[in-house]
């Protein structure tokens, strides 16, 4: 049985947990003589999380056997699963007290800051070169604002955010988020509300590019409200089920000028959008991961019982393979895809390629739409440089800031579906670009890449981004 258990493990890694359990007796498994038992896991440093919130992290208990030949990769793993959280700045592993073959595992963890209060600039448009280039640097599509985050809010690696914005887009918008709410530490719950209005719309695409209307009233206005409710038995395995109330209302000229923006010539929708996600993610970082592998699942349903004006099915997946190749050299492989159904959608339903994460990168000044599509990328990564700087007049814990420089050359492919291409010269037809670039990452979740790209048209460029690419 527990040879079937452990095969099991291998093939996924969250279905069982294969350890053996030791005593002062030899081992059940005897690959290696060497071994220690875990007589106690012991946390410092953590003032505000709180102490069993950080052992639900690690997946090791008292009462574990570690062979010797291993413990060094255990203990790094376990590390790395600490900083996973993004609780803290930096963590540390040690064996003390160590008798025989009993030994304490101490874990030292030094907390982040966990509260901030910081302006909001973020641009309208899709990204940095759409803005600067097409759109001509307008200072009209910025986005102002403040925005405050309360993380760790209880100790138990909860969340209060509120923003209040105005400028392109005016929003208000509050969530929180506990991860937590049961003695095991398996199920959350967490509640958003959002409300935003525009005086601008980009109310339809033609060759491919975003075409939009403005008037000094306001255009539109986008209610949301959800409920988020998670559920994380092992450490690597999560499920999510998002249930969202939205309501959206758009002038009558918007409706006049496109009637397929809402369907149906329509000027407001109301509907329920249920999503349940599944996502496993094994990496060395859940940031800017370089070994690895990540796995996101998803289907959900737009549209239930007399909220519906809006109707699909929707399946997406994403996959992403991470692995080193030699010393400071790691390649990557990804994969992203939607199907949706039916094909017949309104104009607000139907962004496929172009959107949000969803682009191959040389190709940001393009919008495919449709409902479904797939990308596949590629990166091999070459770390350049790896070092720390003191941050003046901040105190001693923060003011560290580790760099790491990334050299890299890329590939994507992709092709994106649309029953009703138009004048889209994009639709229904293979994607392929490539470049090189550079990858800045520190801490505090921050990622700035640098990339030139040249596309299927010949057409090359450099382009600014602020997350990862896969």
């Amino acid at each position: 049985m527990m040879g079937l258990i452990c095969l099991l493990g291998l093939i996924w890694p969250d279905t069982a947990r294969c350890r053996t359990r030791g005593n002062n007796s030899t081992p059940a498994v005897t690959q290696d003589s060497g071994y220690l038992i875990v007589r106690n896991i012991i946390i410092t440093g953590n003032k505000k999380t709180r102490t069993s919130i950080i052992l639900r992290e690690i997946s090791t208990v008292p009462g574990d056997t570690i062979y010797l030949k291993d413990l060094a990769e255990t203990l790094e793993e376990r590390r790395k699963q600490l900083l996973n959280t993004s609780l803290f700045l930096n963590a540390t592993a040690n064996i003390k007290n160590w008798e025989g073959n009993n030994a304490d595992l101490v874990f030292e963890v030094w907390e982040r800051w966990y509260t901030f209060a910081f302006p909001i600039f973020k641009l309208a448009d899709r990204n940095f070169n759409q803005w600067w280039v097409e759109k001509g640097r307008s200072l009209d599509r910025i986005n102002l604002g403040v925005k405050g985050t309360q993380e760790n809010l209880t100790g138990r690696n909860d969340a209060l955010d509120a923003a209040f914005q105005f400028g392109y887009t005016q929003r208000i918008a509050v969530s929180y988020n506990l991860p937590y709410i049961d003695k095991s530490f398996r199920h959350g719950l967490g509640i958003s509300f959002s409300y935003s209005r525009n005086r601008e719309v980009n109310d339809s695409t033609s060759n491919n590019k975003q075409h939009f209307f403005r008037k000094d009233e306001f255009l539109r206005q986008v209610y949301t409200i959800g409920l988020r409710y998670s559920y994380r038995k092992a450490i690597n395995t999560r499920h999510q089920v998002f249930l969202n109330y939205n309501f959206e209302r758009v002038a009558d000229s918007v409706a006049i000028l496109n009637p397929n923006y809402l369907g149906k010539g329509r000027t407001s929708v109301r509907y329920l959008d249920l999503t349940y996600r599944v996502s496993y993610i094994k990496a060395d970082s859940w940031v800017y991961p370089l070994k690895g592998i990540s796995i996101m699942g998803e289907a959900s349903k737009r549209g239930i019982g007399p909220l519906s004006d809006i109707d699909d099915v929707r399946f997406r997946l994403n996959l992403a393979r991470y692995w080193q190749v030699k010393r400071k050299t790691y390649a990557a492989l990804g994969m992203r895809g939607q199907v949706k159904f039916s094909a017949e959608q309104p104009y607000i339903n139907q962004q496929a390629l172009g959107y949000a994460d969803d682009y191959l990168r040389g190709l940001e000044y393009y919008v495919i739409d449709g409902t479904s599509f797939i990308i596949l990328k590629s990166s091999l990564r070459q770390e350049m440089l790896s070092f720390k700087f003191k941050l003046p007049i901040v105190p001693k814990k923060f003011n560290s800031v580790p760099v790491r420089i990334l050299a890299k050359a890329f590939a994507d492919g992709g092709y994106a579906y649309s029953k009703f291409p138009g004048n889209g010269f994009l639709n229904n037809r293979f994607l392929y670009s490539g470049g090189i670039g550079l990858d800045i990452v520190s801490f505090y979740d921050t990622c700035l890449r640098i990339e030139y790209s040249i596309n299927q048209l010949g057409q090359k460029g450099l382009f600014l981004h602020t997350s990862i690419d896969m």
